[in-house]
């Protein structure tokens, strides 16, 4: 049984695609439609259950700061936390690095508040099932947020551009 994959060729279809010169493009677009899908599927919830007992409207903070979190991470560029591109201003590549850092631990905290509103807010009172799916898009708003910042950050390249 050992040695049975051996035989497969992984990439050798005659329909090569250079990923290249497109993956910034695919990036962008991914990032795009997780971001769409995020917030579709929240506004969704809250415009079908308008009132506060089943739908509490402060728990849209979790997506708000993921949102911010994704601006902050992508204001840096991989070249400036590296130190290639960047090296004047007040704190040159540290204050890169440290904003990064700021943007990664607000997108982590969105995703784990969003836990915290899931279990704290819906599970554990042991609200109707039609509530736990209300945390549970909670959930999902963060985590597609999280997935876009990450997709748009480490998916694209900046090779591209110089």
């Amino acid at each position: 049984m050992s040695g049975f994959l051996d035989g497969i060729r992984c990439g050798d279809c005659e329909c090569n695609v250079d990923w290249g010169e497109r993956r910034n493009t695919i990036a962008s677009i991914a990032a795009g439609v997780l971001f769409f899908t995020g917030w579709w599927i929240i506004i969704d919830a809250a415009v079908k259950y308008p009132d506060e007992g089943t739908f509490h409207h402060a728990y849209h903070t979790c997506g708000v700061i993921a949102t911010v979190a994704f601006l902050m991470i992508n204001a840096v560029s991989n070249g400036q936390v590296r130190g290639d591109s960047y090296s004047e201003g007040c704190i040159g590549q540290t204050g890169a690095r440290v904003w990064l850092f700021l943007g990664f631990m607000l997108a982590f905290g969105s995703l784990i508040a969003s836990m915290w509103i899931l279990f704290g807010g819906f599970v554990v009172p042991r609200k109707s099932c039609l509530s736990v799916f209300c945390g549970a898009i909670f959930l999902i708003l963060s985590s597609f947020l999280l997935i876009r910042g990450l997709v748009f950050k480490f998916g694209r390249t900046e090779d591209l551009w110089q």
